[in-house]
């Protein structure tokens, strides 16, 4: 096996993660989104993405295969140690133990940065996503019905939880 590096993301790292947020679009398992992103998107959305709000790459060869991110959960200050996340892996990449790899770093960020809990949202019927966030010990709260619509047809949102 392969070498898995982690590292804080930089602006040379926008084309790959842009690359692999786009294969999540185009997967239908990730997200509700449904258009690709362009580069100028994801340099907005980095730049977005500082202090508190860290992007973290996985890394094998020289290649980001990778990525995750904390989010904010909401603009509210009640909820300043609340932290929302993002984890996408390549397509040649998944299931081989890089969301493990990043979710742990990330966790430890999130600690570093005052945060004492991470929440995601994710689909009911991506169950490899779920397998990954219960093996580090996330827990199930609920599901929004109906959360939003995906090619036309309404699409529930499954909320996980950590406290860290």
């Amino acid at each position: 096996m392969k070498t898995t590096a982690i590292r804080a993301a930089d602006t040379g790292d926008v084309k790959r993660i842009l690359h692999i947020y786009n294969q999540g679009i185009e997967d239908r398992i990730a997200t509700l989104e449904v258009d690709q992103k362009d580069i100028a998107y994801m340099n907005n959305w980095l730049q977005q993405h500082q202090d508190r709000y860290a992007v973290i790459v996985a890394e094998q060869d020289g290649v980001v295969i990778g990525w995750a991110s904390l989010n904010p959960y909401s603009q509210r200050c009640a909820y300043d140690g609340v932290a929302d996340l993002s984890i996408y892996i390549d397509r040649a990449f998944r299931g081989k133990g890089v969301g493990s790899i990043l979710l742990h770093r990330l966790e430890e960020i999130a600690k570093e940065k005052d945060f004492y809990k991470i929440v995601l949202f994710t689909f009911p019927f991506n169950k490899n996503s779920q397998g990954l966030y219960h093996k580090l010990g996330y827990r199930d709260v609920g599901v929004f019905e109906k959360q939003g619509i995906l090619d036309g047809k309404y699409v529930d949102v499954k909320i996980m939880e950590k406290l860290l």
